[in-house]
């Protein structure tokens, strides 16, 4: 795969580099991530590494704001870990407040050094894309008749509703075969 930043390069240049696919992601990155370190101390990585960071059940109502650095006087002062800020929604500020320690040991892996020495927590509204459930279509008579055969044989009534509950899923995500 082509260097990004080569990539970056020569795109910005208005130079194309035809055969060598670069992934938008990798392109994307190299423009956001001075931005969102200068702003918020944030890197895209961490950003977009969140979920496997802190785990779905937390992820799902929160993320990382900002890194808050300490001010140094002078250059002889020892490194202080910073501060990550970050925001979330109702009981999730429950469930980060009790696992803190554990989060902040996985942030300073994920980055590599001990970046990170405490938490801050911000409640307010996380907006995340929630994919939405597709429209299934409804099955024709046909179609239901021949999915109540094909389970007809299952003996036990709960698993026979359930496999036609699926197989009538699975038939509604389809086209119509005509």
């Amino acid at each position: 795969m082509v260097d990004a930043k080569n990539s970056l390069a020569q795109v910005m240049a208005g130079k194309r580099n035809y055969g060598n696919p670069v992934p938008v992601a990798d392109l994307a990155g190299e423009i956001l991530d001075p931005v969102l370190r200068k702003r918020a101390g944030l890197s895209v990585a961490l950003v977009q590494s969140w979920d496997e960071i802190v785990g779905p059940r937390i992820a799902v109502s929160s993320r990382p704001e900002k890194i808050q650095w300490g001010r140094r006087r002078d250059e002889d002062e020892p490194f202080e870990p910073a501060v990550l800020v970050i925001a979330c929604e109702g009981l999730a500020a429950l469930h980060i407040q009790h696992e803190a320690d554990e989060i902040i040991a996985r942030v300073n892996s994920f980055l590599g050094y001990v970046a990170i020495g405490r938490l801050r927590i911000v409640q307010k509204p996380v907006q995340q894309h929630k994919p939405e459930r597709p429209k299934l279509r409804e099955l024709d008579t046909d179609e239901q008749n021949r999915l109540k055969k094909i389970v007809s044989g299952i003996e036990d009534e709960g698993l026979r509703l359930a496999l036609e509950r699926l197989g009538a899923s699975v038939k509604g995500s389809r086209k119509r075969s005509d």
